[in-house]
């Protein structure tokens, strides 16, 4: 589904990522792991075309995305949720929904219903300022914008952060729904160790702008994670 092949990205001279390779399989989860600053936002970021790249590509469903602009990325398909969430304040939560249909492929401007099927609590929202929800809710409103767009692959940077558990256990149900019943392929950012064990087919570590570790989420041992993931 998504290939990322040796791409290198500077933040002015230092050298950030380095011969970076990631494999994201159709229909499954990934998780991307490792302690802050190794460089996981920032290559999620490349992948939606929100940093340049000095080399290296970006393939998604075999096709080359690495020349389009983030919004021609979005209409390929990744729906992408960042790390703290983004959303407008000022908007109504309809209105933060309806502002990420402009890269939708097929050119629809409705909001699609079964994005309410995910999340009901937002239809009950509709009128409610962004700003004004809870932290729970702003995530969840983050990830229904993305979906929103009718993505084949969903990318979430640390949807857990700063999370209630229990929205957690929602939004987690969420993504094994969309996977069961939309077949969306997920690429997840998270340094939840047991959250990424309960959703994630594979993993790959990250650890000083490099992929030092990857495999089935099945074979990832306690050695592993204490070498890359304790802090």
């Amino acid at each position: 589904m998504l290939s990322v092949e040796a791409v290198n990205q500077f933040y002015g001279e230092s050298h950030i990522l380095w011969d970076v390779g990631l494999r994201v399989r159709k229909n499954a989860c990934t998780c991307l792991m490792g302690r802050n600053g190794v460089g996981k936002t920032t290559l999620l970021r490349c992948v939606m075309g929100l940093l340049p790249v000095r080399s290296g590509k970006v393939v998604l469903q075999g096709k080359d995305i690495s020349p389009l602009a983030p919004e021609k990325r979005a209409a390929a398909g990744l729906g992408y949720v960042p790390q703290g969430r983004q959303i407008f304040p000022l908007l109504t939560v309809e209105e933060n929904l309806l502002v990420g249909l402009a890269a939708r492929r097929d050119g629809r401007r409705e909001i699609p219903p079964f994005v309410y099927s995910f999340f009901p609590v937002l239809k009950e929202m509709l009128r409610r300022r962004g700003g004004d929800l809870s932290g729970g809710q702003q995530q969840q409103l983050a990830i229904a914008r993305a979906l929103a767009l009718n993505p084949c692959l969903l990318i979430l940077d640390e949807p857990t952060e700063g999370i209630q558990p229990n929205i957690v256990q929602e939004i987690a149900v969420v993504i094994r729904r969309l996977m069961a019943e939309m077949d969306m392929t997920v690429l997840l950012v998270e340094q939840k160790v047991p959250f990424a064990r309960s959703l994630a087919d594979d993993y790959a570590i990250m650890d000083r702008g490099r992929i030092t570790a990857e495999g089935s989420m099945k074979g990832l041992d306690a050695a592993t994670v204490k070498a890359f993931l304790s802090v």
